[in-house]
Parts: C-alpha cells; sequence; structure tokens
C-alpha cells in the first residue's frame, strides 16, 4: 500500500551565475514555485539581459510560503515567482511582501490587475490556469475503467484506489480544489464530498504536480491536476489525456511577490517588470509549460488550453485567498479527511 503522503525528493537550491552583455550587476535570490526547467529559463534570460546574479531555489508555493514566514525576522530570498496565488495573497495579508507598482499593470488581464489591486499591490498574476482530471488512457483501457468527465465521478466504485490529489498541507493546487469544491457545492456538502473521495484515493503527494506525473508514469490511472499540466505530460510523450469538470472548475492566478525586507530589493524590482513583458513570459511555453500569460500581448501557444472556452466558476481569491480561511479549510481537511482509514 502506498504510503497517505508521498515524500517527494527535495530539490536543491540551484546557483545560476549568470554572465551578462555587461559586468555583473548584483544578485538576486529567487524563491521559484513553476517547473524547474522553467525557473532556470527565467533566471537565465534574466541574468544574460542584466548581468545579474541569479541563485533560484525551486519549491511548492505552500512550502515557499512557510520559508518565507520563518525567514521574516532575516529574510534570505528577494522575489517569489509563480505558483498558485492564494499563498501569494497570504503573504500580502500578512505582511511578508512588499508593495510595487509594475509599469506593465495595464498591459496585464483584468484576473492579473485584481489580484494586484485585492492584494494591495503586494502580489500581481503572471499566468492562469484551469483545474481538471488528468488520466492515462492506456491504463483505463487495460482496466475497462471508463474516464471520469465530472467531479461526481471520481467518487463512483470503479476509481477504488484509482486517484491521487496533492496534499493541501503542502501543495496549493490541491488547496485549490478543495476551495473550488466548497464554492460548487458548498462547504458542508463538499466535505462530504472529500471524506467519500478520499475511499477511492491512493496517495496525497506533497508537490501538485507529483498527481500527474504518476498518471505519465502509470503508476495510478487518474489525478487532480490543472489541465496545462496534462498537455506538458503529453508533449513529453505519455499516454496522459484530461476532461474539464461538467459542474465547473476553479483556477489559479499564478503570482509573483517581491518579499518584504529583500536584500536586492531593486533587483527584485528590475525582475518584477522584466517577468510581465511578452517575451519573459514566452518562456513558459518555451519550456513546455502552458499557462495562459498574463499580459494581453504575449502569445498563447494552440497547445494551451483556452480559458475563454472553459466552465470557470466565480472563484472568490479574496475570500478563500485569506490566511485564516485557508488555513481553516486546510485543518479541517487534515481533521475530516486525512485522518480517515482508506
Amino acid at each position: 500500500m502506498l504510503f497517505r503522503i508521498l515524500r517527494a525528493a527535495a530539490v536543491p537550491a540551484v546557483l545560476l551565475a549568470v554572465a551578462g552583455p555587461a559586468r555583473a550587476q548584483g544578485s538576486l535570490n529567487l524563491y521559484c514555485s513553476v517547473q524547474v526547467e522553467w525557473c532556470q529559463a527565467a533566471a537565465n534570460s534574466f541574468g544574460r539581459e542584466t548581468g545579474i546574479r541569479v541563485a533560484v531555489s525551486q519549491k511548492g508555493s505552500g512550502e515557499v510560503l512557510a520559508q518565507i514566514r520563518a525567514e521574516a525576522q532575516n529574510p534570505r530570498g528577494d522575489l517569489w515567482y509563480g505558483g498558485t496565488g492564494d499563498p501569494h495573497l497570504q503573504a500580502a495579508e500578512e505582511n511578508l511582501s512588499a508593495e510595487y507598482r509594475p509599469a506593465a499593470l495595464d498591459q496585464l488581464h483584468d484576473w492579473a490587475q485584481k489580484q494586484a489591486r485585492d492584494s494591495r499591490y503586494r502580489t500581481v498574476g503572471i499566468y492562469a490556469g484551469a483545474l481538471g482530471m488528468a488520466f492515462n488512457p492506456e491504463l483505463l483501457a487495460r482496466r475497462n475503467i471508463a474516464a471520469p468527465a465530472c467531479w461526481r465521478d471520481l467518487l463512483d466504485a470503479r476509481f477504488r484506489n484509482e486517484i491521487q490529489m496533492a496534499n493541501p498541507q503542502s501543495s496549493g493546487t490541491a488547496y485549490v480544489m478543495i476551495a473550488t469544491i466548497v464554492q460548487i457545492m458548498g462547504e458542508d456538502p463538499a466535505f462530504e464530498y472529500l471524506k467519500a473521495l478520499h475511499r477511492n484515493i491512493n496517495a496525497y503527494p506533497r508537490s501538485g504536480t507529483g498527481p500527474i506525473k504518476s498518471v505519465a508514469r502509470g503508476e495510478t490511472a487518474v489525478s487532480v491536476s490543472f489541465v496545462h499540466d496534462a498537455v506538458t505530460e503529453r508533449l513529453g510523450g505519455f499516454p496522459v489525456s484530461s476532461a474539464l469538470p461538467c459542474e465547473g472548475t476553479g483556477y489559479e492566478v499564478g503570482s509573483m511577490s517581491i518579499i518584504r525586507g529583500a536584500r536586492n530589493l531593486r533587483n527584485a524590482q528590475r525582475f518584477y517588470d522584466w517577468a510581465l513583458t511578452p517575451a519573459a513570459q514566452q518562456l513558459g511555453a518555451e519550456t513546455k509549460q502552458f499557462q495562459t500569460p498574463s499580459n494581453r500581448t504575449t502569445p498563447v501557444p494552440p497547445e494551451a488550453p483556452q480559458m475563454s472556452q472553459i466552465r470557470l466558476i466565480d472563484y472568490d481569491f479574496a475570500k478563500y485567498g485569506a490566511s485564516a480561511e485557508r488555513r481553516r479549510l486546510i485543518e479541517r481537511w487534515d481533521r475530516e479527511v486525512n485522518a480517515l482509514p482508506r
């Protein structure tokens, strides 16, 4: 039997000493919550353009938030790049991030600008992505199991021990799933749903991308994942498909924040402005990550899920991004769901 929580191997901090076109212009300590390939591409590109040395530490958004809290009296990071927006909103609420109004703000999609306004300009949206279900069609075919089409399908007995969802204590992806179900069903019915779903879960990996990688490797049949991650795995040659739930779904606004007390503040502001340009935002697709970029003029590749064609719920980021609400829902999940036997 798989452990309830799979311990993913820690990704060490990666120091990228990048030589720019001119002599080095100082350094930047970047906490990065997108895929490591994207983190490295961003650091390399920014370093080449500016001569700034970039040290990258790649971790999930929940882990970065915990680290920033722990380091609040002596910040080691300068800027937090990527990851689901709810933890960024919490950092803003807890005065862990610094106000900054980027020059390109009016070039961004409304959802990205709203993220900035809601946080009092302490974070900003850099991409968006819809939550859905990924599955391995080859594995389902061998087991004669029909693919899921709706959230309610995941409760069916045919998916007993066939599903993975990340652990919301460490994963922003999993918290978006809980907040989505709560907004679709109401809180108490949502937790009854999550308890029933628990019977079909075989593992709660720490990372939000852990479940879909297990789907790609044939270790589990179904995952709760962002649908753009299914595109990445499929283009990587793995048998992965996805479905958008018939009831509607929530979404993330991946965000970026300058850490309050940053030692390299000017370089952090410079990266912040750079990261909102179309050239910088195209690095996501170039590294096979297919979220929707926040700058309206950034080209969206045809492989990417088209947000305008997805049935999205009216996700209440102000409420569900608040620290107290997030903590309360995660604690309720741990107490009422994660503690149950399977």
